[in-house]
């Protein structure tokens, strides 16, 4: 660390305390060049997890957007407040460990999770989530996806 008075590099560590709420740690430095004290703070620098959008465009994870987005899905369902806040953890995790080296994570990828959580708690759900995020324009792909479903639950039997 640089000595503000004199520009040395070279010091050493006096005293190390970790603050009152463990955010950071209080260093207290002299500089071995000219013996200036002088006090240091380390913190954790957390980046956070960025969402690239299909238009390439960035922008940080907004936890809220994919409640209400659950939310909307699950409106009149038999779906408990703690099985959507289960399902916004589990994908908010599985984006993190996925986005672990580059902090980012494709829109698609989140969408693809919350299809997947919603499609085990509730069908309906997953069919009302799929036709905002899959854009449905017709009654047809409505149909298509609710055949979908027949033919993948009737493998599961």
């Amino acid at each position: 660390m640089r000595c503000p008075h004199c520009q040395e590099m070279e010091d050493k560590v006096i005293e190390s305390r970790t603050l009152a709420d463990g955010t950071a740690i209080r260093r207290r430095r002299e500089c071995l060049s000219c013996g200036y004290r002088y006090t240091s703070y380390e913190r954790v620098e957390e980046r956070p997890l960025m969402v690239i959008k299909t238009t390439g465009a960035r922008e940080p994870f907004d936890r809220n957007k994919l409640e209400r987005g659950v939310v909307q899905a699950v409106r009149k369902r038999p779906i408990s407040q703690l099985q959507i806040e289960e399902i916004i953890n589990g994908v908010e995790d599985r984006a993190t460990v996925l986005a672990k080296t580059t902090h980012e994570i494709a829109s698609h990828q989140l969408g693809e999770m919350l299809l997947e959580a919603l499609y085990d708690l509730d069908r309906v759900a997953y069919v009302r989530f799929a036709s905002v995020y899959r854009n449905f324009t017709n009654v047809e792909e409505f149909v298509q996806e609710i055949e979908r479903l027949k033919k993948a639950n009737l493998a599961r039997e």
